[in-house]
C-alpha cells in the first residue's frame, strides 16, 4: 500500500493541477477573470508539490513528465490564453481596428505546446530552462485580471490599449520558445555562491509583493529574465556555449 501511494502521489497532484486548469478555463469563459487566475495560481502551487514529491519519494516515471506536461498545456496554455483573451474584448475600440485580432490570444497556447514539447526531449533542460518557462507566462497573465480590479493607474492604459496587447502576445510567445538559457528555482543545496541569483529572485519577490501585492508580478517576472540573463551570460558561459554547440549539431 505504501509503494502504490508513493508511485501515485506524485501524478495525483499533476491531475489537481490539471482539474484546477480545467475549472479555470469554464470560468474565465464566463468572464470571472479573477477566479480565474486564481485557478493558475493554485496550478502553479501543485505544479511545484509534484516535482517536490517526485523527488522526495523518488517516484519518477515517463508517464509522469508527459501527464505533467499535458496539465501544463491547459492550465499554463490554454487558460491564460482565454484570460488574454477576455482581456482583448474588453479592451476599448478593439473591434475597430479588427474583429479577428482578439484570437491572437490563441497563439499562447500554440507557443506553449511548442515550449512543452521541445522541453520533454532537450537534455539541456535538466537543471535550468531554455525559453520562458511556460508558469511564469501563466501568472504572468493571471495578474493582468487582479491589477484592472484594483485599478492600477500605472498598468491600466497598457491593459486596455488595443495595440499594447498584440504585441505582449507576441512578446511573451517568442520568449517561450528562445534559445535563451533561464534559471530554474530548484535548490539543490543551500550553497549561497551556487543559488545567488536565485536568493536575489526571491528576496525582490518577497519585497516588490509586500509593498505592490499582485501589481509586483510583472516587475517580478522582469526581474527573472534579467537575472537569468547575467547568470548566465557573465556567470555560466559555458552552458550557452554548450547549448550552441547541440544546437550546430542538430542543424
Amino acid at each position: 500500500m505504501k509503494n502504490r501511494v508513493k508511485k501515485h502521489l506524485p501524478n495525483a497532484i499533476t491531475c489537481a493541477n490539471l482539474f484546477s486548469g480545467c475549472v479555470g478555463i469554464v470560468l474565465a469563459f464566463k468572464g470571472e477573470l479573477v477566479a480565474a487566475s486564481y485557478a493558475i495560481f493554485l496550478s502553479a502551487i501543485f505544479d511545484f508539490f509534484d516535482g517536490l514529491a517526485s523527488r522526495v519519494l523518488k517516484s519518477f516515471s515517463g508517464i509522469g513528465k508527459d501527464l505533467d506536461s499535458l496539465a501544463d498545456m491547459v492550465s499554463f496554455g490554454v487558460l491564460p490564453a482565454v484570460i488574454m483573451y477576455q482581456i482583448f474584448l474588453q479592451a476599448p475600440q478593439i473591434a475597430q481596428i479588427s474583429s479577428w485580432l482578439n484570437f491572437i490570444a490563441f497563439l499562447i497556447p500554440v507557443f506553449s505546446a511548442l515550449r512543452l514539447a521541445k522541453f520533454n526531449v532537450d537534455t539541456r533542460q535538466a537543471e535550468n530552462f531554455i525559453g520562458l518557462p511556460t508558469p511564469a507566462n501563466a501568472i504572468l497573465i493571471a495578474s493582468f485580471p487582479m491589477i484592472i480590479e484594483h485599478h492600477d493607474h500605472f498598468y491600466e492604459p497598457f491593459l486596455t490599449n488595443p495595440y499594447a496587447l498584440p504585441i505582449f502576445v507576441i512578446v511573451m510567445c517568442t520568449l517561450l520558445v528562445l534559445e535563451m538559457p533561464m534559471m530554474s528555482l530548484k535548490f539543490k543545496n543551500s550553497d549561497f555562491n551556487q543559488n545567488i541569483y536565485r536568493y536575489l529572485l526571491l528576496l525582490f519577490s518577497a519585497i516588490l509583493i509586500l509593498f505592490f501585492k499582485f501589481a509586483a508580478v510583472p516587475v517580478i517576472i522582469l526581474i527573472y529574465v534579467i537575472l537569468s540573463i547575467i547568470q548566465f551570460k557573465f556567470a555560466n558561459e559555458p552552458m550557452v556555449g554548450v547549448a550552441q554547440k547541440e544546437t550546430k549539431i542538430h542543424r
